[in-house]
């Protein structure tokens, strides 16, 4: 059996006896085949020593019982690695950041306490997914839309605690969400905003409560265990239009990226899109990947003219009233109208409610609210093991272009150097920036995963070069991020180890977790 680091056995088997005390016998996993359920499937260091293997899970289904199992943990000083659904693709998935850590499993906490239709609001716990809280709200007729993220099995919780995102109007998570339940390291529990006063009214309406905001050092942080948390829900809207905008020089995504920030940056444009090079995503063609490899940029624009296809494509989604979606494609049409060639095009539209029959002919449904799990259906890197590179960028033509030329290196020392670059999408899922979601393979093949490695951290350090940071990573590069993120002399870290020491002395809650490593285990970073 594994035990945790810098624990008897003697001590865990004592502690796992008390978990069962807690939570029924059933809900405590130590032997290697149920463990062996908690790896991560595709960890960048498959069947090596630095794999990341916890040594038991726990999965408690109530507050209470979360109180009592850390309180356990505070007295053997076993680490806790907390995961809502586990469902973490590309990020790490159930696995601990340190071996021997005990799964906190908080899946059986799956309760939908409350969907407000005049408010607009819910109230849920940690174990409810996208698609529990969109069936919920279809069995009830309820006019309220949820933000589902790609794929919609993991956990509303778990995703805004990471800052995930989605694509409707609600699509920044942790901006969204309104309240929460907090299990402190001590087994104390909290309620931040309004929910610290008793009996509140308001804790789903407004955030901020009295005196400190604390709510977000609890995001992607290891402060506390959240057991329930608040979300801002869309009401159903009225109308739906994505239409799309191609130009046909390389050179007019500087007025491209510039038009549509003005548009989001005015509130015309609320959904995510993404800014797509057509030359990455054409149909392949020997001459065409010729000619990007050569840096002809005129000899593609004039490859691509020829097909009847532009150099960039963005599609812009509007919700709300259909005279004002409608009004607000025609000012966008207006504003992009000043680029020479532009084209415009309606790709599509709806009136909403949609029964089942109508939205089984969407090939998309994500956009309109409805979870899905067709990403892994796409023939795309989401069809085998990755781990993504998620750094933000200026919203600016500039900073796509550069964008685009480091990660068409880094494509090139993953081993393919005759081969023409792919398609990197750049979504607008956070107000006023860019993110790159870049898909680095991993494989049950440890050479070509130490090759991964590597170029991912030259891609870290390449990105902090040029003021770009990571919104989020893969726990096996969360030391890498967080040095980078290093203005004086890691001002930021220091201040986020002081609170952990101060909330968490003992180091039991999820350690390492965003590079916040305990004060015991500062030492075993390395």
């Amino acid at each position: 059996m594994r035990v945790p680091p810098g624990v008897s056995p003697k001590d865990f088997a004592d502690a796992l006896r008390q978990f069962e005390e807690v939570v029924g016998k059933e809900w405590v996993f130590s032997s290697e085949e149920d463990v062996d359920l908690y790896r991560d499937s595709y960890s960048p260091f498959w069947h090596e020593a630095e794999e990341r293997i916890p040594s038991a899970a726990v999965a408690p289904d109530s507050v209470e019982q979360v109180q009592r199992v850390v309180r356990i943990a505070n007295t053997f000083q076993i680490p806790l690695w907390t995961i809502s659904t586990g469902k973490n693709l590309g990020y790490g998935s159930t696995a601990p950041l340190l071996s021997g850590s005990v799964v906190l499993d908080l899946k059986r906490m799956n309760r939908i306490l409350e969907v407000n239709e005049k408010n607009h609001y819910a109230l849920v716990e940690p174990g409810v997914s996208y698609f529990d809280l969109y069936r919920y709200i279809q069995e009830k007729g309820l006019k309220v839309w949820i933000d589902p993220p790609d794929p919609g099995w993991g956990s509303l919780v778990g995703n805004a605690l990471e800052r995930g995102a989605g694509f409707t109007p609600m699509h920044d998570h942790f901006d969204a969400h309104c309240g929460m339940e907090v299990v402190l390291a001590n087994g104390e529990v909290v309620r931040t905003g309004m929910g610290a006063l008793p009996n509140a009214e308001t804790w789903q309406q407004y955030k901020y409560g009295f005196g400190p905001y604390v709510d977000g050092i609890f995001s992607q942080s290891n402060f506390g265990v959240v057991t329930k948390m608040g979300f801002w829900l869309y009401p159903e809207p009225e109308a739906y239009l994505c239409g799309n905008v191609t130009v046909p020089k390389r050179d007019d995504v500087h007025a491209l990226v510039e038009t549509f920030a003005h548009l989001v940056n005015s509130g015309v444009v609320q959904g995510t899109t993404s800014i797509v090079d057509m030359p990455s995503f054409a149909p392949p063609d020997p001459q065409l990947a010729a000619l990007r490899l050569s840096g002809a940029h005129a000899a593609v624009e004039d490859y691509l003219a020829q097909r009847g296809m532009g150099y960039w494509s963005i599609n812009l989604p509007f919700y709300g009233p259909a005279k004002v979606v409608a009004a607000q494609w025609e000012y966008a049409k207006e504003k992009f109208s000043s680029i020479p060639g532009v084209h415009f095009s309606e790709v599509e539209s709806h009136r909403f409610p949609l029964n089942a029959e109508q939205l089984a002919k969407i090939p998309d449904t994500v956009p309109l609210g409805v979870p899905s799990l067709g990403v892994f259906n796409n023939g795309g890197p989401n069809s085998y093991g990755h781990m993504d590179f998620s750094p933000i960028i200026p919203m600016t033509g500039e900073g796509v272009l550069e964008a685009h030329a480091v990660l068409d290196e880094a494509y090139r020392e993953l081993g393919s150097p005759s081969d023409a670059p792919p398609g990197v999408p750049l979504f607008s899922f956070f107000a006023r920036a860019l993110v790159i979601l870049y898909w680095i393979p991993i494989e049950h093949d440890v050479e070509r995963n130490k090759k991964s490695r590597a170029i991912f951290r030259r891609l870290v350090k390449a990105a902090a070069e040029r003021g770009w940071g990571e919104y989020r990573t893969h726990t096996a590069f969360m030391d890498d991020v967080v040095d980078v993120y290093s203005f004086n002399d890691h001002a930021l870290r220091r201040l986020h180890e002081t609170l952990k020491d101060a909330v968490d002395p003992n180091g039991i809650l999820s350690p390492g977790k965003s590079g916040v490593w305990p004060k015991r285990l500062r030492k075993a970073k390395a």
